[in-house]
């Protein structure tokens, strides 16, 4: 059976456009303007064969965002999140595919492990999905085992990390961005810096150190001296780097200018550093604990300058949910991290709403840059022949509410917050998936990320 979906405003590649699209199995396999003589017969003739009709007026069409960098929590560690809850609360927020990470219980280090997480999601997501290799000191040989077609890229926790992926030796650094065959994703934090702040601070506070210190514990010369060593090392063997949640105004400068397809070092912000700035741990305490943490307000702004220029190419969420308890607590024991993939397209329409961002801008560091970052086959665009991933926003003012909320967590640093745009419809794969607040019977689930094996080539 063919689609349409009539009447919406197509944001994609650069522009805005009145539209309707037409989707037949899993494809898009029409865009037609309207309004003219032959549109009009088109979908006349269509609408007379009985096809579904989407109605999408004064709404939004955006293509499936693609989150390059979550933590779904599976296996082992499923009281927090699982990838069947987490691929549900993406495609209520219009996320179509994710790229999951390995510090899960067992790490993912190894390519049968990668493979069992592959399956699991073959049965569970709702939306697409792809999952990083997690890089350790000695499994270089399983790094290069892996399918560049169906890994996203291997994770280098430059920085603290949980079990045995902290790679921070520099024999090791050096034979991964000299080996890898995959683009290397890095969290960069200098862990001996982050040590002696945190010495400093227990001396003052003991335990119960104030959130307010976070920043100031895990600080910008943390992430500048272990990002800038990250870069250094990408230069020097030629490896294609992609730095994670950058948080400082000073590491822009490591990224790569020009079109992405040219680009070696790229960088990705997360909506938290975007839309929350240091005062936000007054209010909140260790609700907005991130690793890295949130900076200044000149920070978050140059950041999001880096955005709309094209400086940093992709927004993500780093979404990491933890339970209440375990982010709550003196400072020393608190977990760092947060739910976000529900809301981080319903974030940035906000910044776009404002006036800090446009639509079009949107759509190209959450949908068109990832998909042309890591060589996603036949995603992340509105073209005719794509894979029908996409979502439909509605202009309408809504609040982040417990009752409304899809994390397994049961909590969102959001709570309370007024928006101006919401997902209304998510498509996967041709199928509804989402739909005014219900996920629909026709969810048929998502399906293994394709990669060209050539990262930064155009999509």
């Amino acid at each position: 059976m063919k689609t349409i979906i009539e009447g919406g405003t197509l944001v994609n590649e650069g522009s805005t456009s009145c539209a309707d699209l037409i989707l037949e199995n899993d494809r898009i396999v029409a865009i037609i303007p309207r309004h003219t003589e032959e549109s009009d017969r088109m979908i006349s003739a269509l609408k007379s064969e009985g096809c579904r009709i989407l109605p999408a007026e004064g709404c939004l069409i955006f293509p499936g965002a693609i989150d390059d960098q979550v933590h779904f929590r599976e296996p082992g560690l499923t009281h927090k999140g699982s990838i069947a809850e987490g691929s549900r609360a993406a495609a209520a927020g219009g996320v179509t595919s994710f790229m999951d990470m390995p510090n899960v219980v067992p790490p993912t280090t190894t390519v049968a492990l990668l493979e069992q997480k592959q399956e699991i999601a073959a049965r569970t997501s709702l939306v697409n999905y792809a999952f990083y290799l997690g890089a350790t000191r000695h499994n270089l040989d399983e790094i290069k085992r892996a399918d560049p077609h169906t890994t996203c890229g291997v994770k280098a926790f430059m920085g603290s990390s949980t079990g045995n992926m902290l790679i921070d030796a520099p024999d090791a650094l050096e034979r991964l961005f000299a080996e890898s065959p995959l683009l290397i994703a890095t969290h960069c934090e200098d862990t001996p810096t982050i040590n002696a702040n945190l010495a400093h601070y227990r001396s003052i506070y003991g335990e119960d150190i104030p959130p307010r210190c976070h920043p100031l514990i895990r600080s910008r010369e943390a992430c500048l001296r272990s990002s800038t060593l990250a870069a250094e090392l990408a230069r020097k063997f030629g490896s294609r780097l992609h730095i994670l949640h950058l948080s400082t105004a000073e590491e822009i400068a490591l990224l790569d200018r020009g079109p992405l397809p040219e680009k070696q070092i790229t960088g990705e912000a997360c909506v938290h550093h975007l839309w929350f700035n240091d005062k936000a741990y007054d209010r909140q305490g260790n609700l907005v604990r991130w690793n890295p943490a949130i900076k200044n307000e000149s920070d978050r702004l140059a950041l999001l300058d880096a955005v709309n220029q094209g400086l940093i190419d992709v927004v993500a969420t780093d979404h990491a949910p933890h339970t209440l308890s375990e982010k709550t607590g003196p400072y020393t024991q608190a977990a760092s991290g947060g739910p976000m993939v529900q809301h981080s397209l319903t974030v940035m329409l906000e910044l776009a709403h404002r006036g800090e961002t446009t639509y079009e801008k949107v759509a190209e560091s959450m949908c068109h840059a990832p998909a042309r970052l890591f060589g996603i086959e036949e995603r992340g665009f509105l073209r005719t022949g794509y894979k029908a991933d996409l979502c439909i926003v509605e202009k309408r003012e809504w609040k982040v509410e417990k009752s409304n909320l899809l994390y397994a967590c049961g909590w969102s640093p959001l709570e309370g917050e007024t928006f101006h745009h919401r997902v209304r419809t998510t498509i996967v794969n041709g199928c509804i998936v989402f739909d005014n607040g219900t996920f629909t019977e026709e969810s048929q689930g998502g399906e293994l990320l394709r990669f060209s094996g050539n990262r930064g080539i155009k999509a």
